[in-house]
């Protein structure tokens, strides 16, 4: 079996005005342990970053959100930026990806902004999340507890602030770890049978 059999495909879902470190930091890690993802939005061909407090460099979209499954991956990645935030809450296909993963017990990482996302999803409810400020009320609106702490982990959902975005890719990438091995272990079983 080699690494590829057991890599798990990781969806990063963003819109323009994504907290621009947030990728940056993820892509680095992903692409050093050679990772598999994908940069999911409702954007064509190219999504820009917001880098302090002007438009920063564009990135590549790999699918549009509106064809995306969830199915199609074992994590997702939803990172900060309150402009891609605010886009992707209306987005009904964001919704959809959410709530696939929250349903399926699917690993889900999110940071700054990006947590409020997961109000969209009824499944949500009786998580305990980190989140930065601007979101919690949405958070709490939706019955999902928020944290003193800057990082949490509840189950599969590993949330934070965004006050340490090196700590959270830490915990990402354990996840990551985790999945490896339930995808290794499913390709072992499947093997035997």
């Amino acid at each position: 079996m080699t690494l590829s059999q057991v890599q798990p495909n990781i969806a990063i879902l963003v819109a323009n005005g994504f907290e621009e470190n947030h990728i940056t930091a993820v892509q680095r890690q992903l692409t050093q342990a050679k990772m598999t993802f994908r940069m999911i939005a409702p954007e064509q061909g190219l999504v820009n970053g917001w880098q302090d407090k002007s438009w920063g460099h564009y990135f590549t979209v790999d699918e549009q959100i509106s064809t995306s499954m969830g199915s199609d991956y074992e994590m997702l990645v939803i990172v900060g930026g309150e402009r891609a935030v605010a886009k992707l809450k209306e987005n009904p296909h964001a919704r959809r990806i959410i709530n696939h993963f929250m349903e399926a017990g699917k690993p889900v990482a999110a940071i700054g902004s990006g947590v409020g996302l997961l109000a969209l999803s009824p499944k949500s409810a009786g998580l305990t999340v980190s989140a930065s400020d601007d979101v919690q009320p949405d958070l709490l609106a939706a019955k999902v507890a928020v944290s003193a702490e800057s990082q949490m982990l509840d189950g599969s959902v590993l949330s934070a602030d965004g006050t340490d975005v090196d700590a959270w890719i830490g915990g990402l990438m354990t996840l990551v770890g985790t999945i490896e091995m339930e995808v290794e272990a499913e390709e072992s079983e499947s093997v035997a049978a």
